[in-house]
């Protein structure tokens, strides 16, 4: 008998019960997934004026800003609201609320807002911020699901939950609820970015690392500029203008007008169309390409590659006013990660 390995042995015949498990996994899934959608349709529908007024005290947090506290499943997803919000331009703490009993209520200054997530809006461990909240008279938003719990009747502004089941099925396990905490959170962090008029700009200065950084980068962070930047005039012979393609080692030579305006490009492409002996004692601005594609320094690098990109090009020259002030290569763009 050959020697069979333990992946090559035969493999028994595929139990029809094995399917009939999977349906019923993807129909859970789906089950699950719609009825959160539809709770999510409902919380659309029903904001109303408290969630105007819960903006308008989160702008108006002076102190460190913003303290986000919940406890179990409430806190995981108060941990990500803090993070959201700190990301985005609100700054924002998590607090955890067994903690704040024990010294970590010092984290919470009078000039600091807090949110209060619980979906019963009864969690024992909740009674000491609130009330110290109370005591100081600073301001609580409490999301929960129950108008007439402690949490609701306590806080300045409370974000009701609509009346929906959790998409467990013994109406136990924290699912629906928590999507609808998640997502009211994440509205409130937008509203106060659209308030703030936070930029890409302002969300690149919070996001330095990953992608999300590489992606957001000015031309002005790559280009090179001054010495760097291959120039030549319209009069100047070709055999110099090749002298500074070498050196400057972009494959092109921007040529200037008098004014200093950039009025073309010869790029090595022009050189192997006009390749010939009269080539070397042309001048400039006969060989080269006109109205070249240029690029603001302001602009994003992914935009610039998209340039390069689309029209099979390797530089682009940075302008302001039609006078370049810099240059980026392809290259440059792929050691940043924009790529």
């Amino acid at each position: 008998m050959p020697n069979v390995l333990p992946h090559q042995a035969e493999r028994p015949a595929a139990d029809p019960r094995a399917a009939g498990a999977q349906a019923d996994d993807i129909a859970a899934a789906r089950r699950v997934l719609r009825l959160e959608a539809d709770a999510l349709g409902q919380l659309a529908d029903g904001l109303d004026a408290a969630f105007a007024r819960a903006v308008a005290i989160c702008a108006g947090a002076s102190g460190r800003g913003l303290v986000v506290t919940g406890m179990g499943k409430s806190g995981h997803i108060a941990r990500k609201i803090a993070a959201t919000l700190s990301s985005t331009g609100t700054p924002a703490i998590f607090v955890h609320p067994a903690e704040a009993s024990h010294g970590d209520l010092g984290m919470v200054t009078g000039a600091d807002a807090v949110i209060a997530l619980s979906n019963s809006g009864e969690t024992q461990e909740l009674a000491a911020i609130v009330a110290f909240t109370r005591r100081f008279d600073i301001p609580l938003i409490g999301i929960t699901s129950r108008p007439r719990s402690a949490l609701a009747e306590q806080a300045d502004v409370a974000l009701l939950l609509p009346p929906v089941p959790e998409a467990c099925p013994l109406g136990l396990a924290p699912t629906t609820s928590t999507t609808l905490m998640l997502a009211l959170g994440d509205a409130l962090a937008v509203a106060l970015l659209e308030r703030r008029g936070f930029s890409a700009q302002d969300f690149q200065v919070l996001h330095p690392g990953g992608k999300l950084g590489q992606q957001l980068l000015r031309v002005s962070d790559l280009m090179h500029g001054g010495d760097e930047l291959p120039l030549a005039t319209p009069d100047m012979p070709m055999a110099e203008a090749i002298l500074v393609m070498t050196a400057k080692r972009f494959g092109c030579v921007g040529i200037v007008d008098a004014e200093g305006r950039l009025a073309g490009i010869v790029t090595d492409g022009d050189l192997r169309r006009h390749m010939g002996p009269e080539l070397m004692g042309a001048r400039a601005g006969a060989i080269m390409t006109a109205a070249p594609k240029t690029i603001r320094p302001g602009a994003l690098a992914a935009e610039a590659l998209g340039l390069m990109n689309a029209r099979t090009i390797t530089s682009l020259f940075v302008t302001e006013g039609e006078r370049p002030v810099g240059i980026v290569h392809i290259h440059d763009l792929l050691r940043a990660g924009v790529a």
